[in-house]
């Protein structure tokens, strides 16, 4: 969507601060021998508390409040009994609509120690998420987003997934534009003054794509190579964008 009026920015600022302190306090609470299924129990509960409404579940009939996806597993991990083991990488990604209007956001979280790998690559996809941000200004073209992101991401030696990118937002959890972590010099799009959209770089240490296991719904990288995610729904503006995913 594009905002047209102070109203829908409020309304898309109070959903951004919900699922945005969802996703905190998920990730504050999360222990080793926790199981996947405890922790979206939480983020089902303060999203109750706040009246919205799990997106996943009403758009799509996921079988989760929140998406939780541990080590080789890059979006949309059902919460399950599987524990939660000290070294994890745990994937939580949190959408929600209230109201009519849609946010998204989502970071990889250590589980105790993590490796020096698994660290380095959390690192990465952040500034990756950073550098993408900074290109989203509005008359630059689309595409400046996946070449930022791109380009971190092989300075710091790690692979961008390149069947998931980020996307429109706010009246739906999807809409136009699809969003891409890379860089296609054919796409001739520019972002638009008040465009609502997602950032959201997925990185790993080897693969390229990710695959869907056979539940249906979690999306893994084929070879169990690491996958790590960040991202943010912000409003495209003439300077920098309007970050809506804070607290």
């Amino acid at each position: 969507m594009t905002i047209e009026s102070d109203d829908e920015l409020r309304a898309l600022r109070r959903i951004g601060r919900i699922v945005a302190l969802t996703m905190n306090a998920m990730a504050r609470e999360m222990r080793p021998g926790m199981t996947t299924l405890e922790l979206d129990e939480i983020g089902r509960d303060l999203l109750n508390a706040h009246g919205a409404k799990s997106a996943p579940k009403v758009t799509y009939g996921f079988p989760g409040y929140t998406c939780i996806s541990v080590n080789d597993e890059a979006a949309h991990g059902i919460p399950s009994k599987r524990r939660i083991k000290t070294g994890d990488l745990v994937n939580i990604d949190v959408s929600a609509e209230l109201e009519g209007f849609f946010g998204d956001t989502g970071g990889s979280f250590a589980c105790g120690a993590i490796s020096s790998t698994a660290q380095a690559l959390c690192d990465a996809t952040r500034e990756a998420l950073n550098d993408g941000i900074a290109a989203a200004t509005a008359g630059n073209p689309l595409s400046a987003i996946g070449r930022a992101v791109e380009t971190r991401a092989k300075r710091r030696g790690f692979r961008i997934i390149r069947n998931l990118a980020g996307h429109g937002i706010g009246r739906k959890l999807h809409e136009a534009p699809s969003v891409p972590s890379t860089y296609d010099p054919r796409d001739r799009q520019k972002l638009r003054e008040g465009l609502v959209m997602t950032i959201e770089p997925f990185l790993s240490t080897r693969a390229t794509i990710v695959e869907e296991a056979k539940d249906g719904w979690t999306l893994r990288t084929p070879d169990g190579s690491l996958a790590a995610q960040y991202e943010h729904t912000m409003v495209i503006t003439k300077g920098a964008p309007i970050l809506l995913t804070v607290e």
